[in-house]
């Protein structure tokens, strides 16, 4: 190929990542456990109406998926979903107890018979629900999170510790489920039964704070009769965020508190490995687990400041040591057997895989949904981590993928158009893994710059904290920091620069596009756009108080709810944007998109509004994902003057 042939303006460079290849390679496997010897998980199916399935790894070393099509792996407790699943080994075979998604009851299963019903379905607003199931098979039952809707609204509801009978008795009887809480704390994780069988601990916490926010460590005892008796308090409060709780093989607590202002270790109220990094993240999911005790006194722990690794820390000593290989992050999710620990684990080269480490020899290989390329990893981007100054000198920190490209470059000194990417949370973080949403673009000459702004996790609970009452400024002032630092340094085009997330995401990019100047277009995705509708009666119970730290209270502070959504600012909006969202979503409405829509309505300004049946928040399905890709690349061609011939035109309405 000649100079002419290699020289391309960007936006305009051949790749072999299309929509369908990114679609295909979204989501990650998740909530591994052990069965006996065997290591199990969940993993995404894009192409089958996104399920997720079991997948087990036999000792052969082959991967099966255990239940086909439609049986669905996930839950909606707090509309996230929960851990779905456990299992042990029982008379030989495995046992295993997993939630589907379809109905929300839990389901028995063994391998060669088909699942039965241990719980029933509720007629009444949002049905039962359960999550982080934990076996006790002397008791013959299996003790999880009950989250039960009692009226139509999504703020009916209550949630306990329930124990639930392995005979599915309690499959039509609901009066067979055993409660074991008195329903007096809004929220609650599984319970860690100790190794001796006679304490349980969990975490609870109630509105308005959210678990990043305070937790409560509670311990009770067993009595002979599966109750809990003496429940009290033994570590956290309203400032105090403890993550995560877990009994050490001689019956010790150890648990994850933010105290010191880093989430760290602690066992029986001491710090184990006392740094300035996290040693877990924001509980979205009950059932998420940065830290797995083994037999023999040692910790493995998902730990870092920004990106994660697994580590393996001496409890007595205090060191940490990180294993060795190419993953350099790692989930929110860890078992461990014997002297065998596994994770899930991804870099920038690789997307999410199972991740075993074998503690007696040190040596950590992928055992599971092994990362395969897809295409030439040539074509894949080469991110590059920075610190940007924002407001006041603060620091911004930002993952910057530029346009990368084998066999294609720019002519020399034109700036690159690029896409503000803002995450989901906020309370949250962009991890630094191989995506193929990224590549898609960055392949084509487009580059995208992450933002974990202020308010995000990974670097502390005062970097957290930087968004409490400034959600809808730090988030946009961050993010624009980063937009016009890339611009003044000639790495971006100033005039091709767009905004792009989702969720959460999706809110910074509408009050960026109707707060700053500094996008030509932006892409929205299943967005909150009006504060004062979205909490208590709109959006679910999880995060109805959310706005309550993110904003301030409603009643002191009503004008600021009105001042910040992008709703009552729609007429500052001037550029093309792009709204996608899921009909189905229950955390971010389409009653908000109405609503947006209504503002904007004769006004000139081109827009396209995608709306998708079937999905819920956060998409799916690969042939939503591939419309909504698509889409999103033809309107930054349109806008950015780009020459993108392979992708359908999206038509922009005005």
């Amino acid at each position: 190929m000649g100079d002419e042939a290699r020289t391309a303006p960007y936006g305009s460079w051949p790749s072999p990542v299309d929509a369908a290849l990114a679609a295909a390679h979204d989501g990650q496997p998740e909530w591994v456990g052990f069965v006996g010897d065997e290591v199990w998980w969940t993993e995404p199916r894009p192409a089958e109406g996104g399920r997720r399935t079991l997948v087990r790894r036999t000792a052969e070393g082959a991967e099966q998926p255990v239940l086909p099509a439609p049986w669905n792996v996930r839950n909606r407790v707090v509309e996230y979903g929960g851990r779905p699943w456990t299992g042990a080994m029982r008379d030989g075979g495995p046992l295993v107890v997993f939630t589907h998604f379809a109905d929300q009851r839990l389901y028995r299963y063994e391998p060669g018979g088909e699942p039965r019903p241990l719980t029933p379905v509720s007629p009444v607003g949002g049905g039962l629900r359960w999550a982080d199931p934990h076996l006790d098979l002397a008791r013959g039952e299996v003790w999880c999170v009950l989250e039960e809707f009692t009226g139509d609204g999504p703020s009916d509801v209550r949630r306990v510790l329930a124990a639930v009978p392995l005979d599915g008795s309690a499959a039509e009887d609901r009066s067979a489920v055993r409660e074991l809480t008195d329903g007096r704390h809004r929220f609650v994780t599984g319970p860690r039964v100790s190794p001796d069988g006679r304490r349980a601990a969990w975490l609870a916490w109630d509105h308005p704070r959210m678990p990043w926010d305070g937790t409560e460590l509670l311990v009770g005892e067993i009595g002979a009769d599966g109750l809990l008796y003496t429940v009290h308090t033994v570590a956290g409060g309203p400032e105090e965020s403890i993550a995560q709780a877990e009994w050490s093989a001689d019956n010790r607590l150890l648990y994850a508190s933010d105290r010191s202002g880093w989430w760290n270790l602690y066992r029986d109220g001491t710090p184990l490995c006392p740094r300035e990094e996290e040693f877990a993240g924001p509980l979205w999911k009950p059932g998420l687990r940065w830290f797995a005790p083994l037999d023999n006194g040692l910790v493995a722990a998902v730990h870092g400041r920004g990106s994660t690794v697994l580590g393996i820390l001496d409890t007595e000593s205090g060191e940490i040591a990180d294993i060795a290989g190419p993953w350099t992050e790692f989930g929110a999710t860890l078992a461990v057997h014997g002297g065998r620990v596994v994770g899930v684990g991804a870099c920038p080269r690789t997307a999410y895989e199972v991740v075993e480490l074998d503690t007696p020899t040190g040596r950590a290989r992928a055992i599971g949904a092994r990362h395969r390329d897809a295409v030439d990893p040539a074509y894949y981007p080469e991110p590059r981590i920075r610190t940007f100054t924002g407001p006041d000198g603060r620091e911004v920190h930002a993952h910057v993928h530029p346009p990368h490209h084998p066999e294609r470059t720019a002519p020399d000194g034109a700036p690159a158009p690029y896409v503000i990417w803002a995450h989901g949370g906020p309370t949250g973080r962009a991890p630094l893994v191989l995506d193929l949403t990224i590549a898609y673009f960055t392949s084509r000459g487009i580059g995208v710059a992450e933002v974990n702004y202020g308010g995000s996790t990974g670097y502390g609970r005062a970097y957290r904290e930087r968004l409490r009452e400034q959600w809808g400024v730090v988030d946009v002032e961050d993010c624009a920091a980063v937009a016009r630092a890339l611009a003044e340094e000639g790495t971006a085009d100033p005039h091709r620069l767009a905004i792009r997330g989702g969720s959460a995401g999706g809110w910074t990019a509408a009050a960026s596009l109707t707060s700053t100047d500094v996008y030509a277009c932006g892409t929205i995705l299943y967005p909150v756009l009006d504060l004062a509708t979205w909490g208590p009666g709109e959006t679910h119970d999880f995060e109805s108080r959310y706005l309550e730290s993110l904003i301030g209270p409603l009643a002191e502070v009503p004008a600021r709810y009105a001042d910040r959504s992008p709703t009552a600012h729609a007429d500052r909006l001037t550029v093309p944007f792009l709204l996608l969202q899921g009909l189905d979503d229950v955390i971010c409405p389409p009653a908000q998109c109405a609503r947006f829509l209504d503002r904007i309505a004769g006004r000139g300004v081109p827009h396209a509004y995608l709306a998708f049946e079937g999905e819920g928040h956060g998409f799916r399905r690969a042939e939503t994902m591939v419309r909504a890709l698509e889409a999103e690349l033809s309107l930054y061609a349109q806008v950015f003057g780009l020459d993108v011939p392979d992708v359908p035109r999206l038509e922009l309405e005005t």
